[in-house]
Protein backbone atom coordinates (compact mmCIF):
# COMPACT_ATOMS: atom_id res chain seq x y z
CA UNK A 1 0.00 0.00 0.00
CA UNK A 2 2.62 1.95 -0.35
CA UNK A 3 3.90 2.70 3.72
CA UNK A 4 7.23 2.14 3.58
CA UNK A 5 8.07 4.37 6.27
CA UNK A 6 6.33 5.31 9.85
CA UNK A 7 5.00 8.80 10.15
CA UNK A 8 5.76 10.13 13.88
CA UNK A 9 2.37 9.19 15.32
CA UNK A 10 2.42 5.77 13.86
CA UNK A 11 6.60 5.32 15.17
CA UNK A 12 4.99 6.40 18.72
CA UNK A 13 1.57 5.09 19.01
CA UNK A 14 2.25 1.21 17.41
CA UNK A 15 4.52 0.12 19.82
CA UNK A 16 2.92 1.43 22.89
CA UNK A 17 -0.26 -0.23 21.35
CA UNK A 18 1.28 -3.57 21.14
CA UNK A 19 1.96 -3.19 24.73
CA UNK A 20 -1.35 -3.15 25.30
CA UNK A 21 -1.50 -0.01 26.88
CA UNK A 22 -4.27 2.87 26.81
CA UNK A 23 -2.93 5.78 24.61
CA UNK A 24 -4.41 9.27 24.31
CA UNK A 25 -3.18 10.64 20.97
CA UNK A 26 -2.98 14.06 19.44
CA UNK A 27 -2.00 14.81 16.19
CA UNK A 28 -2.67 17.19 13.58
CA UNK A 29 -5.06 15.74 10.72
CA UNK A 30 -3.25 14.04 7.87
CA UNK A 31 -0.50 12.41 9.98
CA UNK A 32 -1.32 9.04 9.65
CA UNK A 33 -3.45 8.62 12.75
CA UNK A 34 -5.80 5.73 11.26
CA UNK A 35 -3.10 3.11 10.45
CA UNK A 36 -1.39 4.52 14.07
CA UNK A 37 -3.71 2.33 15.65
CA UNK A 38 -5.49 0.13 12.62
CA UNK A 39 -1.68 -1.65 12.27
CA UNK A 40 -1.26 -3.10 15.57
CA UNK A 41 -4.95 -4.27 16.39
CA UNK A 42 -5.24 -5.78 13.00
CA UNK A 43 -1.99 -7.89 14.21
CA UNK A 44 -3.23 -8.69 17.40
CA UNK A 45 -6.45 -9.81 16.53
CA UNK A 46 -4.94 -12.08 13.64
CA UNK A 47 -2.64 -13.35 15.93
CA UNK A 48 -5.34 -14.37 18.70
CA UNK A 49 -7.99 -15.77 16.90
CA UNK A 50 -10.67 -14.16 19.16
CA UNK A 51 -14.24 -15.55 18.52
CA UNK A 52 -16.12 -12.60 18.83
CA UNK A 53 -16.23 -9.16 18.71
CA UNK A 54 -12.91 -7.83 19.43
CA UNK A 55 -12.68 -4.29 18.39
CA UNK A 56 -15.42 -1.00 18.67
CA UNK A 57 -14.08 1.97 16.77
CA UNK A 58 -16.66 4.96 17.00
CA UNK A 59 -16.75 7.53 14.71
CA UNK A 60 -18.20 10.46 14.27
CA UNK A 61 -19.41 10.74 10.51
CA UNK A 62 -20.68 8.20 8.40
CA UNK A 63 -17.81 8.61 5.52
CA UNK A 64 -15.09 8.25 8.16
CA UNK A 65 -16.89 5.51 9.22
CA UNK A 66 -16.98 3.53 5.47
CA UNK A 67 -13.31 4.90 5.13
CA UNK A 68 -11.92 2.63 7.55
CA UNK A 69 -13.87 -0.18 7.06
CA UNK A 70 -11.82 0.64 3.53
CA UNK A 71 -9.02 1.00 4.88
CA UNK A 72 -9.37 -2.31 6.77
CA UNK A 73 -9.79 -3.74 4.09
CA UNK A 74 -6.59 -2.73 2.66
CA UNK A 75 -4.31 -3.04 5.54
CA UNK A 76 -5.93 -6.79 6.49
CA UNK A 77 -5.69 -8.04 2.76
CA UNK A 78 -3.82 -11.11 4.20
CA UNK A 79 -4.88 -11.49 7.74
CA UNK A 80 -8.11 -13.24 8.62
CA UNK A 81 -9.62 -9.94 9.96
CA UNK A 82 -13.09 -9.37 9.31
CA UNK A 83 -14.91 -5.71 9.84
CA UNK A 84 -18.52 -3.86 9.38
CA UNK A 85 -18.88 0.15 8.96
CA UNK A 86 -22.45 0.88 10.81
CA UNK A 87 -24.00 3.80 10.04
CA UNK A 88 -27.24 5.64 9.76
CA UNK A 89 -28.89 6.93 6.46
CA UNK A 90 -29.16 3.44 4.65
CA UNK A 91 -31.57 1.51 2.68
CA UNK A 92 -33.23 -1.27 4.64
CA UNK A 93 -31.63 -4.44 3.97
CA UNK A 94 -28.33 -2.57 5.10
CA UNK A 95 -29.57 -2.55 8.73
CA UNK A 96 -30.51 -6.39 8.13
CA UNK A 97 -26.57 -6.25 7.05
CA UNK A 98 -25.83 -4.60 9.94
CA UNK A 99 -27.75 -6.81 12.47
CA UNK A 100 -25.95 -9.89 11.01
CA UNK A 101 -22.37 -8.62 11.17
CA UNK A 102 -23.24 -7.80 14.93
CA UNK A 103 -24.83 -11.04 16.32
CA UNK A 104 -22.05 -13.34 14.36
CA UNK A 105 -19.73 -11.27 15.61
CA UNK A 106 -17.35 -9.41 12.97
CA UNK A 107 -13.75 -9.02 14.40
CA UNK A 108 -13.84 -5.11 14.13
CA UNK A 109 -16.68 -2.71 14.04
CA UNK A 110 -16.65 1.09 13.10
CA UNK A 111 -19.85 2.68 13.99
CA UNK A 112 -21.47 6.39 14.74
CA UNK A 113 -22.62 6.34 17.97
CA UNK A 114 -26.48 7.20 17.51
CA UNK A 115 -26.65 4.18 14.95
CA UNK A 116 -24.71 1.83 17.33
CA UNK A 117 -27.40 2.79 20.34
CA UNK A 118 -30.08 1.77 17.70
CA UNK A 119 -28.97 -1.54 17.12
CA UNK A 120 -28.15 -1.67 21.16
CA UNK A 121 -31.36 -0.91 21.85
CA UNK A 122 -32.61 -3.94 20.05
CA UNK A 123 -30.95 -6.41 22.31
CA UNK A 124 -28.45 -8.55 20.17
CA UNK A 125 -25.26 -6.95 20.37
CA UNK A 126 -22.82 -8.98 22.10
CA UNK A 127 -20.00 -6.56 23.11
CA UNK A 128 -19.53 -8.03 26.71
CA UNK A 129 -16.12 -9.71 25.45
CA UNK A 130 -14.87 -6.50 24.00
CA UNK A 131 -10.66 -6.24 23.81
CA UNK A 132 -10.40 -2.81 22.35
CA UNK A 133 -11.94 0.63 22.11
CA UNK A 134 -11.14 3.16 20.01
CA UNK A 135 -12.59 6.57 19.87
CA UNK A 136 -11.48 8.17 16.65
CA UNK A 137 -11.96 12.28 16.07
CA UNK A 138 -12.87 12.17 19.60
CA UNK A 139 -13.25 15.77 20.00
CA UNK A 140 -15.37 16.30 17.09
CA UNK A 141 -18.01 13.87 18.18
CA UNK A 142 -17.92 15.77 20.88
CA UNK A 143 -18.74 18.39 19.13
CA UNK A 144 -21.67 17.27 17.67
CA UNK A 145 -22.86 16.20 20.55
CA UNK A 146 -22.45 12.70 21.46
CA UNK A 147 -20.90 13.08 24.81
CA UNK A 148 -24.47 11.30 26.14
CA UNK A 149 -23.82 9.00 23.58
CA UNK A 150 -20.49 7.75 24.16
CA UNK A 151 -21.15 7.50 27.88
CA UNK A 152 -23.92 4.95 27.46
CA UNK A 153 -21.81 3.31 25.17
CA UNK A 154 -18.94 2.68 27.27
CA UNK A 155 -20.94 1.84 30.05
CA UNK A 156 -21.89 -1.65 28.48
CA UNK A 157 -18.81 -2.74 27.87
CA UNK A 158 -16.11 -4.42 30.04
CA UNK A 159 -14.00 -2.53 32.33
CA UNK A 160 -11.32 -4.89 31.73
CA UNK A 161 -10.43 -3.21 27.90
CA UNK A 162 -7.99 -1.82 25.99
CA UNK A 163 -8.64 1.86 24.93
CA UNK A 164 -7.03 4.60 22.40
CA UNK A 165 -8.33 7.59 22.20
CA UNK A 166 -7.20 9.45 19.29
CA UNK A 167 -8.16 13.50 18.38
CA UNK A 168 -6.84 16.11 16.12
CA UNK A 169 -6.83 19.19 18.86
CA UNK A 170 -7.10 18.49 22.78
CA UNK A 171 -9.52 20.63 24.68
CA UNK A 172 -10.51 20.27 28.12
CA UNK A 173 -13.46 18.58 27.36
CA UNK A 174 -10.91 15.34 25.98
CA UNK A 175 -8.88 15.65 28.99
CA UNK A 176 -12.23 15.27 31.22
CA UNK A 177 -13.51 12.28 29.11
CA UNK A 178 -10.00 10.52 29.02
CA UNK A 179 -10.20 10.46 32.73
CA UNK A 180 -13.46 8.92 32.81
CA UNK A 181 -12.78 5.98 30.09
CA UNK A 182 -9.05 5.60 30.40
CA UNK A 183 -6.43 3.93 32.68
CA UNK A 184 -3.16 5.30 33.12
CA UNK A 185 -2.76 6.12 29.48
CA UNK A 186 0.23 6.60 27.77
CA UNK A 187 0.19 10.16 26.05
CA UNK A 188 1.46 10.80 22.33
CA UNK A 189 1.34 14.82 21.17
CA UNK A 190 2.53 16.10 18.23
CA UNK A 191 2.27 19.38 17.07
CA UNK A 192 -1.81 20.06 18.33
CA UNK A 193 -3.75 22.09 16.34
CA UNK A 194 -1.59 23.33 13.61
CA UNK A 195 -1.92 22.70 10.06
CA UNK A 196 0.74 20.69 8.14
CA UNK A 197 3.87 22.79 7.04
CA UNK A 198 3.05 22.07 3.47
CA UNK A 199 0.11 24.47 3.26
CA UNK A 200 0.20 27.50 1.75
CA UNK A 201 -2.67 29.43 3.63
CA UNK A 202 -4.14 33.00 2.40
CA UNK A 203 -7.21 35.08 3.32
CA UNK A 204 -8.64 37.38 1.48
CA UNK A 205 -11.19 40.27 3.06
CA UNK A 206 -13.95 40.42 0.55
CA UNK A 207 -17.88 41.51 0.75
CA UNK A 208 -20.27 38.34 0.59
CA UNK A 209 -21.63 39.13 -3.22
CA UNK A 210 -17.45 39.68 -4.27
CA UNK A 211 -17.12 35.87 -2.67
CA UNK A 212 -18.39 33.85 -6.41
CA UNK A 213 -16.58 36.78 -8.90
CA UNK A 214 -13.68 36.37 -6.60
CA UNK A 215 -13.29 32.36 -6.58
CA UNK A 216 -14.18 32.58 -10.05
CA UNK A 217 -11.02 34.27 -10.95
CA UNK A 218 -8.58 32.43 -8.50
CA UNK A 219 -9.92 29.31 -10.54
CA UNK A 220 -8.63 30.61 -13.57
CA UNK A 221 -5.90 31.77 -12.42
CA UNK A 222 -4.39 28.91 -10.24
CA UNK A 223 -3.18 25.32 -11.32
CA UNK A 224 -6.27 23.41 -9.67
CA UNK A 225 -5.92 19.83 -10.03
CA UNK A 226 -8.80 19.35 -7.33
CA UNK A 227 -10.66 21.34 -5.14
CA UNK A 228 -12.72 21.33 -2.15
CA UNK A 229 -15.18 24.29 -1.27
CA UNK A 230 -16.14 24.69 2.37
CA UNK A 231 -19.25 25.90 3.65
CA UNK A 232 -20.80 26.48 6.77
CA UNK A 233 -24.65 26.60 5.34
CA UNK A 234 -25.63 23.78 3.90
CA UNK A 235 -28.60 25.99 1.68
CA UNK A 236 -24.89 27.56 -0.05
CA UNK A 237 -24.02 23.95 -1.10
CA UNK A 238 -25.96 23.40 -4.36
CA UNK A 239 -26.06 27.18 -5.04
CA UNK A 240 -22.41 27.54 -5.44
CA UNK A 241 -22.17 24.16 -7.24
CA UNK A 242 -24.99 25.75 -9.96
CA UNK A 243 -22.55 28.45 -10.24
CA UNK A 244 -19.73 26.79 -10.83
CA UNK A 245 -21.66 25.11 -13.57
CA UNK A 246 -22.66 28.21 -15.27
CA UNK A 247 -18.75 28.99 -14.88
CA UNK A 248 -17.92 25.82 -17.07
CA UNK A 249 -16.28 23.94 -14.22
CA UNK A 250 -17.16 20.68 -13.26
CA UNK A 251 -18.14 20.37 -9.65
CA UNK A 252 -20.88 18.56 -7.26
CA UNK A 253 -22.33 18.86 -3.67
CA UNK A 254 -22.06 17.18 -0.62
CA UNK A 255 -23.83 17.53 2.40
CA UNK A 256 -26.08 15.54 4.82
CA UNK A 257 -29.10 16.52 3.54
CA UNK A 258 -28.20 14.08 0.95
CA UNK A 259 -29.16 9.82 0.75
CA UNK A 260 -25.59 8.04 2.05
CA UNK A 261 -26.00 6.88 -1.63
CA UNK A 262 -25.60 9.96 -2.75
CA UNK A 263 -22.97 11.11 -1.05
CA UNK A 264 -20.62 8.37 -1.29
CA UNK A 265 -21.25 8.71 -5.12
CA UNK A 266 -20.31 11.84 -5.38
CA UNK A 267 -17.31 11.55 -3.01
CA UNK A 268 -16.31 8.45 -4.74
CA UNK A 269 -16.75 10.57 -8.23
CA UNK A 270 -14.19 13.25 -7.00
CA UNK A 271 -11.52 10.97 -6.01
CA UNK A 272 -11.92 9.41 -9.50
CA UNK A 273 -12.07 12.93 -11.32
CA UNK A 274 -14.98 12.65 -12.89
CA UNK A 275 -15.27 16.46 -11.78
CA UNK A 276 -13.08 19.15 -10.31
CA UNK A 277 -14.35 20.14 -7.22
CA UNK A 278 -16.60 18.96 -4.90
CA UNK A 279 -18.47 21.65 -2.53
CA UNK A 280 -19.11 20.44 1.25
CA UNK A 281 -20.18 21.43 4.59
CA UNK A 282 -17.84 20.29 7.19
CA UNK A 283 -18.85 16.35 7.00
CA UNK A 284 -15.62 16.70 4.90
CA UNK A 285 -13.08 18.28 6.98
CA UNK A 286 -12.45 15.12 9.46
CA UNK A 287 -10.87 12.43 8.50
CA UNK A 288 -11.50 12.04 5.08
CA UNK A 289 -8.59 11.23 2.48
CA UNK A 290 -8.04 12.32 -0.78
CA UNK A 291 -5.39 11.82 -3.05
CA UNK A 292 -3.55 14.51 -4.55
CA UNK A 293 -6.48 17.53 -3.22
CA UNK A 294 -3.81 20.92 -4.69
CA UNK A 295 -6.35 23.41 -3.15
CA UNK A 296 -9.34 24.01 -0.62
CA UNK A 297 -11.02 26.70 -0.49
CA UNK A 298 -13.37 28.44 3.01
CA UNK A 299 -15.80 30.34 0.92
CA UNK A 300 -16.36 31.12 5.02
CA UNK A 301 -14.99 31.50 8.17
CA UNK A 302 -15.73 28.23 10.02
CA UNK A 303 -17.13 28.72 13.66
CA UNK A 304 -14.66 27.41 15.32
CA UNK A 305 -10.90 27.44 15.01
CA UNK A 306 -9.93 24.37 15.25
CA UNK A 307 -12.31 23.64 12.59
CA UNK A 308 -10.05 25.99 10.59
CA UNK A 309 -7.51 23.36 11.26
CA UNK A 310 -9.26 20.63 9.73
CA UNK A 311 -10.24 21.96 6.75
CA UNK A 312 -7.40 23.00 5.15
CA UNK A 313 -5.60 19.56 6.58
CA UNK A 314 -7.57 17.93 3.36
CA UNK A 315 -4.88 19.45 1.28
CA UNK A 316 -0.94 18.79 1.71
CA UNK A 317 -1.84 15.24 3.44
CA UNK A 318 1.36 13.01 4.00
CA UNK A 319 4.03 15.55 3.18
CA UNK A 320 2.77 16.71 0.28
CA UNK A 321 2.26 20.02 -1.02
CA UNK A 322 -1.23 22.54 -1.09
CA UNK A 323 -3.23 25.69 -0.73
CA UNK A 324 -5.64 26.97 1.41
CA UNK A 325 -8.06 29.89 0.54
CA UNK A 326 -10.55 31.64 3.03
CA UNK A 327 -12.79 34.03 2.23
CA UNK A 328 -13.48 36.59 4.73
CA UNK A 329 -16.22 38.84 5.53
CA UNK A 330 -16.63 42.07 7.48
CA UNK A 331 -18.55 40.01 10.14
CA UNK A 332 -16.04 37.31 10.82
CA UNK A 333 -13.00 38.64 10.97
CA UNK A 334 -12.79 38.44 15.00
CA UNK A 335 -12.39 34.93 14.09
CA UNK A 336 -9.33 35.35 11.72
CA UNK A 337 -7.55 36.30 14.87
CA UNK A 338 -8.77 33.28 17.16
CA UNK A 339 -7.61 30.94 14.18
CA UNK A 340 -3.70 32.99 14.61
CA UNK A 341 -3.95 32.41 18.10
CA UNK A 342 -4.75 28.71 17.66
CA UNK A 343 -1.92 28.17 15.12
CA UNK A 344 0.36 30.53 16.57
CA UNK A 345 1.19 32.36 13.57
CA UNK A 346 -0.03 35.53 12.00
CA UNK A 347 -1.92 34.64 8.08
CA UNK A 348 -1.16 36.89 5.38
CA UNK A 349 -4.72 38.85 3.97
CA UNK A 350 -4.02 39.46 0.37
CA UNK A 351 -6.01 42.76 -1.80
CA UNK A 352 -8.34 41.80 -3.90
CA UNK A 353 -7.58 41.78 -7.54
CA UNK A 354 -7.49 45.41 -8.79
CA UNK A 355 -10.68 45.68 -10.92
CA UNK A 356 -13.10 44.16 -8.20
CA UNK A 357 -12.29 47.63 -5.92
CA UNK A 358 -11.58 47.87 -2.24
CA UNK A 359 -12.82 45.10 0.15
CA UNK A 360 -13.96 45.78 3.70
CA UNK A 361 -11.24 47.22 6.26
CA UNK A 362 -9.37 44.41 8.30
CA UNK A 363 -10.40 45.08 12.29
CA UNK A 364 -10.36 41.71 14.37
CA UNK A 365 -12.14 44.08 17.13
CA UNK A 366 -15.19 44.31 14.44
CA UNK A 367 -17.85 41.25 15.28
CA UNK A 368 -21.16 42.96 13.89
CA UNK A 369 -19.72 44.42 10.88
CA UNK A 370 -19.04 47.74 11.10
CA UNK A 371 -20.81 50.60 9.41
CA UNK A 372 -19.79 50.14 6.43
CA UNK A 373 -22.22 48.03 3.65
CA UNK A 374 -21.77 46.99 0.71
CA UNK A 375 -23.88 48.12 -2.17
CA UNK A 376 -24.87 47.75 -5.78
CA UNK A 377 -26.60 44.52 -6.43
CA UNK A 378 -23.79 41.67 -7.85
CA UNK A 379 -20.98 44.22 -9.18
CA UNK A 380 -17.92 43.51 -7.10
CA UNK A 381 -16.24 46.91 -5.48
CA UNK A 382 -19.06 48.80 -4.87
CA UNK A 383 -19.95 50.42 -2.00
CA UNK A 384 -21.15 53.28 0.50
CA UNK A 385 -21.62 53.96 3.89
CA UNK A 386 -24.86 52.96 5.75
CA UNK A 387 -26.60 54.50 8.92
CA UNK A 388 -24.62 54.27 12.14
CA UNK A 389 -27.99 55.03 14.05
CA UNK A 390 -29.51 51.42 13.32
CA UNK A 391 -31.56 49.64 16.22
CA UNK A 392 -29.67 46.53 17.56
CA UNK A 393 -32.23 44.55 14.68
CA UNK A 394 -30.98 45.76 12.15
CA UNK A 395 -27.02 46.17 12.90
CA UNK A 396 -24.39 44.68 10.42
CA UNK A 397 -24.25 44.86 6.79
CA UNK A 398 -26.93 43.25 4.94
CA UNK A 399 -25.88 41.27 1.23
CA UNK A 400 -27.10 42.65 -1.64
CA UNK A 401 -29.99 40.96 -3.91
CA UNK A 402 -33.65 41.18 -4.55
CA UNK A 403 -34.16 40.33 -0.67
CA UNK A 404 -31.97 42.87 0.57
CA UNK A 405 -33.19 44.74 3.60
CA UNK A 406 -33.80 48.66 3.42
CA UNK A 407 -33.25 50.72 7.12
CA UNK A 408 -36.16 51.77 9.64
CA UNK A 409 -36.19 55.38 7.99
CA UNK A 410 -35.74 54.41 3.99
CA UNK A 411 -38.88 52.34 4.61
CA UNK A 412 -40.79 55.08 6.29
CA UNK A 413 -39.88 57.69 3.36
CA UNK A 414 -40.46 54.91 0.73
CA UNK A 415 -42.69 57.03 -2.23
CA UNK A 416 -46.35 55.47 -2.49
CA UNK A 417 -45.80 54.31 -6.08
CA UNK A 418 -43.34 51.68 -4.70
CA UNK A 419 -45.38 50.04 -2.50
CA UNK A 420 -46.61 46.29 -3.31
CA UNK A 421 -50.32 46.50 -3.61
CA UNK A 422 -50.60 43.89 -0.37
CA UNK A 423 -50.47 45.87 3.08
CA UNK A 424 -47.17 46.70 4.30
CA UNK A 425 -46.06 44.23 6.53
CA UNK A 426 -46.40 47.24 9.73
CA UNK A 427 -50.01 47.48 8.52
CA UNK A 428 -51.02 43.68 8.19
CA UNK A 429 -49.28 43.35 11.82
CA UNK A 430 -51.89 45.97 13.73
CA UNK A 431 -54.73 44.85 11.44
CA UNK A 432 -53.91 41.19 12.52
CA UNK A 433 -53.69 42.55 16.03
CA UNK A 434 -56.99 44.11 16.07
CA UNK A 435 -59.22 41.83 14.67
CA UNK A 436 -60.44 38.34 15.28
CA UNK A 437 -58.09 35.36 13.85
CA UNK A 438 -61.34 33.78 12.35
CA UNK A 439 -61.81 36.52 9.91
CA UNK A 440 -58.28 37.52 9.37
CA UNK A 441 -56.91 34.03 8.58
CA UNK A 442 -56.53 35.01 4.63
CA UNK A 443 -54.83 37.93 5.13
CA UNK A 444 -52.37 36.02 8.07
CA UNK A 445 -51.34 33.85 5.26
CA UNK A 446 -50.55 36.64 2.81
CA UNK A 447 -48.88 38.25 5.87
CA UNK A 448 -46.72 35.00 6.16
CA UNK A 449 -45.68 34.71 3.04
CA UNK A 450 -44.70 38.25 2.56
CA UNK A 451 -42.44 38.10 5.27
CA UNK A 452 -40.72 35.03 3.68
CA UNK A 453 -40.34 36.82 0.27
CA UNK A 454 -39.05 39.92 2.55
CA UNK A 455 -36.22 38.09 4.62
CA UNK A 456 -32.88 39.01 4.12
CA UNK A 457 -31.14 37.02 1.69
CA UNK A 458 -27.29 36.48 1.33
CA UNK A 459 -24.94 36.79 -1.60
CA UNK A 460 -25.83 33.05 -2.37
CA UNK A 461 -29.78 33.19 -1.43
CA UNK A 462 -29.90 31.58 1.70
CA UNK A 463 -31.23 33.41 4.91
CA UNK A 464 -28.54 35.92 6.07
CA UNK A 465 -28.68 35.70 9.99
CA UNK A 466 -29.48 31.98 10.46
CA UNK A 467 -26.06 29.76 9.88
CA UNK A 468 -27.55 26.24 9.77
CA UNK A 469 -25.49 23.32 11.85
CA UNK A 470 -24.76 20.37 9.55
CA UNK A 471 -25.29 17.53 11.84
CA UNK A 472 -24.21 14.25 10.01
Amino acid sequence: MGYNQPTPVQEQAIPLILEQKDLIACAQTGTGKTAAYLLPLIDRISHEGYEHTSTLILVPTRELAKQIDEQVEGFGYFASVSSIAIYGGNKGDDWEQQKRALTTGADIIIATPGRLLSHMAMGYVKLNQLNHLVLDEADKMLDMGFMDDLIKIISQLPKQRQTLLFSATMPRKIRDLAQQILQQPAEVNLAISKPAEGIDQRFYLTYDNQKLPLLEYLLRELDVQSMIIFTSRKSNVSQIVRSLKKMGFTAEGISSDMTQDEREKALQGFKNKQYQIVVATDILSRGIDIDSLSHVVNFDMPQDAEDYVHRVGRTARAASTGMAITFVNEKDMFRVQKVERLIERELPKLPLPGDFGPGPAYDPTRRDGGSQRQRGGGRPGTGNKGSKNRSKHHRGPKPEGNGAARTDEAQANRPKREANPRPPRAEGQAAGEQQGEGRNKSRNRNRNRNRKSNKPQNAQGSPNPQVSQDNS
